[in-house]
């Protein structure tokens, strides 16, 4: 294939723009706020988790205590009922079973302001792991949204450099013959690499010095011919700086 030595000098431009355009994705999916971003995401799962258990021991504590505290209301209307038959009552017998029910209920509603005190208790230290869990969730939602915008932030940055590169590289592009252009996107595709710098005899391709007998190929070949790195199948650009 020949070309002209100009189209095939600016496959070092496009080469140049296409590696650059690599780097910036590369970057983009690599950025450090992305890893810490996917540990936060596990961490406030985990987190989520201990508070709907926390808030569910804490739910479950507040049933306890209302149904407690409405058994507690339930024998005290009782005992006052009691109390006021008793008053009223004429009956032996009617008077010994009221104060043996009074005397009954009494301690029922001891026995229920103990379980009373102790479901407080509780509450108010599920209420203290509750504040720790919430107030540790909150650190890590903060440091997600402060990640968050300097993940948006980088990568806004990255595709505004992009733009450009991509930009430059299509004008680069469309100075280039098309079939020089599909030999060095097709070497691209297939090899990492479309076109180097050869150099005092190394290829930039391969950063390998070229055997002589190659060298003597390509000194023997025409400046408008397309030579090819024997060594990474990329162009090799001939310049003054390639020691033939």
């Amino acid at each position: 294939m020949k070309a002209p030595v100009s189209e095939q000098r600016s496959l070092l431009d496009l080469q140049a723009a296409d590696t650059r355009l690599s780097q910036l994705g590369h970057q983009a999916k690599t950025l450090p706020e992305l890893k810490r971003l996917a540990e936060l995401t596990n961490d406030i799962g985990t987190v989520s988790h201990r508070l709907a258990s926390v808030r569910g021991e804490l739910e479950d504590a507040e049933l306890e205590i209302s149904r407690v505290e409405s058994d507690v209301q339930i024998v005290t209307t009782r005992m006052e009922r009691d109390r006021t038959r008793l008053q009223t009552s004429t009956s032996t017998k009617d008077i010994s079973g009221l104060e043996h029910e009074i005397a009954s209920l009494l301690k029922r509603r001891s026995d229920l302001e103990d379980i009373e005190l102790a479901v407080m208790e509780r509450i108010e230290e599920i209420n203290g792991r509750l504040a720790v869990v919430t107030e540790e969730m909150g650190a890590l939602t903060a440091e997600q949204d402060a990640l968050r915008t300097s993940r948006d932030a980088s990568l806004l940055t990255l595709d505004s450099e992009r733009k450009g590169v991509q930009l430059n590289r299509d004008l680069i592009a469309g100075a280039i013959g098309d079939e020089l252009l599909a030999l060095y996107d097709r070497q691209r595709a297939r090899y990492g690499i479309g076109a180097a710098l050869l150099t005092r005899g190394v290829s930039m391709g391969s950063n390998v010095k070229l055997h002589e007998s190659d060298l003597a190929k390509i000194r023997l070949a025409a400046p408008d011919d397309v030579v090819l790195d024997p060594d990474s199948s990329c162009i090799l650009v001939r310049t003054e700086e390639s020691g033939l």
